[in-house]
């Protein structure tokens, strides 16, 4: 609910989400202060509060709001793997040329961030964060797969280890930068994952 009342949200609380989220993406949640989130978006503590209820309230519309950024991304790859079918490797190597692309590294960062926070503050308003996200993308790399193979043991296990593969690599990039060591290890351990 909006501090309306409504399902949808105003013009206002609309518009500054998208500025908090901008904010976040350079700034991260993990320290989020609202008066100085408020100054950068041209708004105040109290309007804030009103709009999203709490900090908690704020930053879990935030979470929300990166959410739809990481579904669109599944969902643009998915259409294009339900075309492929049965094709785990190339999917995976378009969704690494997507997490390895530096214009996205601020969402990735907030990510990796919201992921942490959901597994040390579960109760809190990251809760259920990195659950979510392992299930979204196991989703889009079951469609990826034959339809035969995707309710097997195997299928299973292949790819949450693809799912593996991308998220330490994606780690690992997000820590170095080193986007040619990384790709070659995406590269050969998607060749070996089969």
């Amino acid at each position: 609910m909006t501090a309306a009342g409504t399902n949808a949200p105003s013009a206002r609380e609309s518009e500054l989400l998208e500025a908090a989220y901008t904010y976040a993406l350079g700034h991260g949640l993990a320290e989020l202060s609202l008066r100085p989130l408020a100054a950068a978006i041209g708004s105040s503590p109290r309007v804030l509060l009103y709009l999203f209820g709490s900090k908690d309230g704020l930053i879990r519309a935030l979470l929300a709001r990166a959410r739809r950024d990481e579904l669109d991304l599944v969902d643009r790859v998915g259409r294009r793997a339900r075309g492929r079918g049965g094709d785990l490797a190339s999917t995976a190597l378009e969704l690494w040329r997507w997490l390895a692309d530096d214009a996205h590294r601020a969402l990735l960062t907030l990510w990796a961030e919201s992921y942490v926070r959901s597994l040390t503050e579960p109760q809190g308003p990251w809760a259920g964060f990195a659950e979510a996200t392992v299930r979204d993308w196991l989703e889009l790399l079951a469609e990826a797969q034959d339809v035969g193979e995707r309710g097997s043991p195997e299928g299973v296990a292949r790819r949450t280890l693809v799912l593996a593969v991308l998220r330490g690599a994606l780690l690992d990039l997000l820590a170095t930068g080193d986007v040619e060591r990384t790709t070659a290890a995406v590269g050969l351990a998607l060749s070996r994952a089969g």
